[in-house]
Order: C-alpha cells, then sequence, then structure tokens
C-alpha cells in the first residue's frame, strides 16, 4: 500500500481527494483543521463547545463507498439541511419519531442498516439531551436554520466519546466503512482570527472567509477565547499586534496526524483556502518538524487555480511562500524550503482573466530552487478548480512512487 497524506480543508482538495480514492493500492489520509465557526457549525460550536465537524464531514462524504447499496441515502443524510425558515417544533418532532419509531425514516429515507440506525438514535439522543439542558441553564435557542443534521450527529458523537472530536471522526469512519481516514490536525477548541495590514481586525473564521477586500491579511491567530470585539475595537493596530502575539496558542498536533505525517510515502499540500483552511494547519506545532523528518516522503505543493475571496491579488508564488512562511512560524527550527517541498505544481492555462484566475508569475519562482511541474491542471468540466485525475496520475509518476513499481 502507498500512504498518501493530503493536508486539505473541507472541498478544497474534492477532485484530487475523489481520484486518489480510485487507486486500490493507496491508503488515504485527509488532515483538515476544525476551526470552521460558520453558519450552523458556528453554532454548534457556540452552544456545545466543541470544534466544527463541517469540513470533517464534507470530506467523509467524499469518502462513503460508492458500491455501497445505502450510497445514496448516506449522500442525501450528509447533505441534508434544514430550511431557513424551518421551526423547532418541526425539528424535534421529527428527530423524536426517529427516534422512538423502528421503522421511521430520517430526512425521508429510510435506514436499512441496523448498526448505522442505532447509532444514528444513539447520537441524536445525546444531542437533543444535552440542547434541552444547555438551553435551560443559558437562557439561549439553538438557532436550526439552514442547519446540517450530520452537525447534529457528530455532536451528539462528540458529547458520546467523552468530548473528543478525534475518536468521533474515527468512529465515522468505520459506521460508513469509508473509504479513505479523516484526521483533525488538533483537538483543542480554538478560535481563529487574523489582523489584516491595515490593523483591521477579522474576528472570526467566518469572517475570513467571506471577506471582500484587496488589503491582505498580516497574520492569522489561534485563541482560547473568543475577543471582545467593542473593547479590541478601541486597540491601535500595535496593541492589537502585541495582544495577538501574547495570547496566540501554539497548539500541537495529534499523535495521529504526528503518525500519518511518519509513515507517509507523499505528502501532499492541497489546493484551497489558505487562511481559514490551510494555514491554521500549518502554524499546528511538530506538523512541520513531523514533515521535515520524514526523507523518504514526497513532498508535492499544489497552488491554487482560481482566486478566493480571501486572496484575491494572490499570484502563484504568494500561495508557495505564505505556506512556507506559515509553516516556519511555530517550531523553533529553521526550515529550509528543500525539508518541506520537493515539487511544486503550477497551474498555467489558456485562461488570462486574472480577475478570477491565479496569475504564474514567473520571475519571482527563479529565486525558489524546488522543482517546478508547469502544466494546464484546470478541469474541463469545473472551470477553476483542478483536475483530479490529472494532478493525481502526475503526482504518482513521480520517481519511484508509479503504479508499475508497486
Amino acid at each position: 500500500m502507498l500512504n498518501i497524506a493530503v493536508i486539505n480543508g473541507g472541498r478544497g482538495a474534492s477532485g484530487l481527494i475523489t481520484a486518489l480514492l480510485k487507486k486500490p493500492y493507496v491508503n488515504l489520509t485527509s488532515i483538515v483543521n476544525a476551526y470552521d465557526d460558520g453558519k450552523s457549525t458556528g453554532e454548534i460550536r457556540k452552544v456545545f463547545g466543541m470544534l466544527g465537524p463541517s469540513d470533517i464531514r464534507k470530506v467523509q462524504q467524499l469518502m462513503l463507498p460508492a458500491d455501497d447499496p445505502q450510497h445514496k441515502t448516506y449522500q442525501k443524510l450528509f447533505n441534508h439541511r434544514f430550511a431557513k425558515d424551518v421551526k423547532r417544533e418541526f425539528i424535534f418532532e421529527e428527530i423524536n419519531y426517529f427516534l422512538n419509531n423502528e421503522d421511521a425514516k430520517l430526512v425521508g429515507e429510510k435506514i436499512v442498516s441496523e448498526n448505522v440506525r442505532r447509532y444514528l438514535k444513539k447520537f441524536l439522543k445525546n444531542f437533543l439531551d444535552c440542547l434541552k439542558s444547555i438551553e435551560n441553564l443559558k437562557n439561549i435557542k439553538f438557532n436550526f436554520s439552514d442547519c446540517s443534521i450530520m452537525n447534529c450527529v457528530y455532536a451528539g458523537a462528540f458529547l458520546h466519546f467523552n468530548r473528543n472530536i478525534a475518536d468521533s471522526t474515527l468512529f465515522f469512519g468505520k459506521l460508513f466503512n469509508l473509504r479513505g481516514n479523516v484526521i483533525a490536525t488538533s483537538i483543542e477548541n480554538k478560535h481563529l482570527v487574523a489582523l489584516r495590514e491595515n490593523g483591521e481586525m477579522l474576528y472570526s473564521e467566518a469572517e475570513i472567509v467571506e471577506l471582500r477586500s484587496n488589503v491582505r491579511i498580516e497574520r492569522i491567530f489561534l485563541l482560547d477565547e473568543k475577543l471582545p470585539q467593542e473593547s479590541f475595537e478601541k486597540f491601535s493596530a500595535n496593541e492589537k499586534r502585541y495582544y495577538l502575539n501574547q495570547h496566540n496558542c501554539h497548539v500541537p498536533i495529534s499523535q495521529s496526524v504526528m503518525l500519518t505525517l511518519k509513515q507517509a510515502d507523499i505528502i501532499i499540500y492541497s489546493a484551497g483556502t489558505q487562511h481559514s483552511s490551510l494555514y491554521p494547519s500549518y502554524i499546528s506545532t511538530g506538523l512541520s518538524e513531523t514533515i521535515a523528518n520524514n526523507k523518504k516522503a514526497l513532498k508535492v505543493f499544489i497552488t491554487n487555480i482560481g482566486a478566493d475571496y480571501e486572496t484575491p491579488q494572490y499570484k502563484a508564488s504568494d500561495y508557495f511562500l505564505g505556506a512556507f512562511k506559515y509553516l516556519n512560524l511555530t517550531d523553533s527550527r529553521d526550515y529550509q524550503m528543500e525539508d518541506l517541498f520537493d515539487y511544486i505544481f503550477i497551474n498555467k492555462g489558456d485562461n488570462l482573466d486574472s480577475s478570477s484566475y491565479v496569475i504564474f508569475d514567473e520571475e519571482a519562482f527563479k529565486n525558489i530552487n524546488i522543482k517546478k511541474i508547469i502544466k494546464n491542471f484546470e478541469s474541463k468540466d469545473s472551470p477553476g478548480k483542478h483536475d483530479g485525475d490529472l494532478l493525481t496520475e502526475e503526482i504518482l509518476n513521480l520517481n519511484k512512487f508509479s503504479e508499475k513499481n508497486l
């Protein structure tokens, strides 16, 4: 088996992951952070005091086995969101009916597997029971608007496994017989914020994702608690920097992540949103050290094709240099590029629309002494996204990692 670790966030590497899963000899592990706090994930985090399950859920959905007779049912379950104007009474009634009736459907689907049905009931009951006690204690009401039902299931599993998101994620992998593994970078419940170059703050992961500005982000930070926005806005830019540097948490990678990276034959830094999905993983203590110490692994960095809202003016070199900056932030060791990367994959397509495509700034790469593979990696079916099959074949054909040598 070929052990491949992909560092990504949510569906940012969906094409690549889907293509890698087609290879029967690949043992795939996706490493994601769980600092997402937008929409229903933010509501889950606020009420239950846990990391966000959303990005974990999205990648695990990609790994649902297509040959499972219940594949379409599970896809619908993972995709289902309550309506924005849904009434709480309707949700409680629907879930309780599923809990109390053996043949009841969930989100309109019959869950045939007795084992899956049993644990869905157990986790949803945990969710409802704990929610009731929290709402009574804090005098709050959970907002179910546009809420993913699987986020509720993940919250119930989190409670069942003694508030451990790693054990919860591992269990879902076994329950649904997933074709790959998903692990959170860390199990510590931290909050992501960012300071922009003009001194303005972004107070949540959701604000970073939704950024619509050409003002660059200076740095991201992980904090124990959310900042009191009204008070913090009174600080000068330098006062903000001082506070954030003093309170930034050096969050260690989990033992599962460490073991995965140690055993990896190929380590892939996927494309995706940078400050909200990828950089928070890169600053985890021990990540860079473990990657650098794995001398046998092939290490591939993939630059973005399409520009993101949070990085609208980034050129190809900015993605690579940004990653190198954050990978060097938390460990005391001063890493060289060669410690962390073997190849950089750079898209060079025919589309010259710089407002939506990342420009290949060839001149900026002349001082970057990492091997580069430059070609059109764009999917013909999904403009702005990578062709997962093309990426996979290119990676597997490097050096000794071709299929014929396995």
